[in-house]
């Protein structure tokens, strides 16, 4: 099923102005009905342990954008305005995901598999795919597109970058039994390997600089290779000095995230997500 909506897709995408409005918005629906599912995802991983985008899942997304219309979906107390192509997820019991009342939103397009738990206000954008008995807690952002896996903690605030363009890059990729603390940000060009913990306030980026003193080692991105955060890492906001004579003579520090050490049983002590609040 998936080889012939791609086909579809990128036929479409092909026409650029041209496309027939109809045929598109089938083809996205098609496309809607099957992230919802899980079915389709906008990366998955390969046997070698890398994460691969569907460029033509992305395609797909931005073309429902380009075909959609801005239709009101206001209340009397909730002025509301967006495409029609992609209007809230509707979410059923079946599914046994609990959404606790409070202003969160499941933008249509995104999967969200059976024990997830989604604490107010939330928003889990388009594409995105959160796997089984994750939590999303209060203000926290599962963005467009984003990978998140089993049992993994997103405390309050905290940022899961979405990435839609350029169409090749990959998500933003959270494996399995990860901790992100509170007010962390993760963003495009990153993967965060099975069980590491991220301490509140961790931000990470495609270029950042992540300095391992168990290793003695500094992990960097490159090209079209992402930062990785390897597997039970421990994350910590730190700093490190400007290189150079100004920074010297000012004592200037730029912002440096560290792996302090390696998870251990203290470490999933702290970190455990008891099972009563699912």
């Amino acid at each position: 099923m998936s080889d012939t909506l791609r086909d579809r897709i990128e036929s479409l995408v092909e026409q650029g102005d041209e496309v027939a409005r109809g045929s598109a918005g089938n083809a996205v629906a098609d496309l809607i009905r099957a992230l919802n599912r899980g079915d389709v995802r906008a990366a998955s991983q390969q046997d070698d342990g890398t994460w691969a985008a569907h460029a033509w899942v992305k395609q797909g997304i931005l073309l429902g954008f380009r075909i959609g219309q801005i239709v009101d979906y206001s209340t009397e107390r909730f002025p509301y305005f967006d495409k029609n192509t992609f209007p809230p997820r509707p979410v059923l019991k079946s599914e046994n995901v609990r959404i606790v009342p409070g202003g969160s939103a499941v933008r249509t397009g995104s999967y969200l598999a059976s024990g997830v738990v989604c604490m107010p206000p939330m928003y889990i954008n388009v594409g995105a795919y959160v796997d089984e008995e994750t939590m999303v807690d209060s203000h926290a952002l599962v963005g467009s597109c984003a990978q998140i896996g089993k049992r993994v903690h997103l405390s309050a605030a905290a940022q899961i970058g979405g990435v839609l363009e350029p169409i090749n890059a990959a998500p933003v990729v959270i494996e399995d039994d990860v901790f992100v603390g509170g007010g962390c940000g993760v963003y495009e060009g990153c993967v965060v390997r099975e069980g590491a913990v991220l301490a509140s306030g961790v931000t990470l980026t495609a270029s950042t600089r992540l300095y391992d003193t168990v290793n003695e080692t500094v992990i960097r991105g490159s090209g079209d290779d992402p930062l990785e955060v390897p597997e039970g890492a421990v994350v910590v906001p730190g700093s490190r000095s400007v290189d150079s004579s100004f920074g010297d003579e000012h004592g200037l520090s730029v912002y440096a995230p560290i792996i302090v050490k390696y998870r251990d049983a203290k470490t999933d002590a702290a970190t455990v997500l008891e099972d009563a609040l699912r």
